[in-house]
């Protein structure tokens, strides 16, 4: 399938929100159980998941460093056994294979957004870490994927991947996790609107 007809099954599929800086497989599934209004905090695994306690947040910026509002941020991962566990309440197959581990926040008036889940795995019996994959949705502009967020502790983490991220879709998405009093697992994964993707008109 050409560049141009993705787009064309892409925009079908995310209900007239352009899909920027393609390829991009999978973009339909940001749509598949997308909330009418999504809160600033919100929950990736359910409580009782389980797993170490992980808590992400963020500051969504665009690229002169202000705070954006009412982004819509993204976000799906493996469980504590590094694999997707099927959703079979999806409507679409990618909505699907993402995973019933998977959530939507929405960036309140300071540009903040939080989500609540575990610590992910990364996949069994490979090289690949730790990550959780995110995606955007701008409103009035479009949605894209940002990179995948990667810890620094991870032992599998190579230092290639390490250097990759310092100019990454959307900012680094490396982050650094500290522990909070109760033993839970904390990192910070700020946004940058439209860095580093390919057609992005700011």
């Amino acid at each position: 399938m050409n560049l141009w007809l993705a787009s064309l099954v892409l925009l079908a599929a995310t209900g007239s929100t352009p899909v920027v800086g393609l390829p991009c497989e999978g973009c339909e599934a940001v749509f598949d159980g997308l909330p009418a209004n999504p809160p600033a905090i919100a929950r990736i695994a359910p409580a009782g998941e389980p797993g170490e306690a992980l808590r992400i947040e963020g500051t969504v910026r665009n690229a002169k460093g202000a705070a954006v509002p009412g982004v819509v941020v993204y976000a799906y991962q493996t469980d504590a056994r590094g694999i997707y566990p099927r959703d079979d309440t999806a409507k679409t197959a990618s909505g699907a294979r993402h995973g019933r581990l998977r959530g939507w926040a929405k960036s309140d008036a300071r540009g903040r957004y939080r989500f609540d889940t575990i610590r992910p795995a990364g996949y069994p019996d490979t090289n690949v870490p730790q990550h959780v994959h995110m995606h955007v949705i701008e409103p009035g502009r479009g949605t894209y994927y940002l990179e995948e967020m990667l810890f620094t502790d991870d032992p599998r983490l190579t230092a290639e991947q390490r250097r990759l991220q310092a100019n990454g879709r959307g900012g680094s998405g490396l982050v650094t996790p500290r522990k909070d009093a109760t033993g839970a697992w904390l990192v910070t994964r700020d946004i940058v609107l439209g860095q580093a993707v390919p057609g992005y008109t700011p």
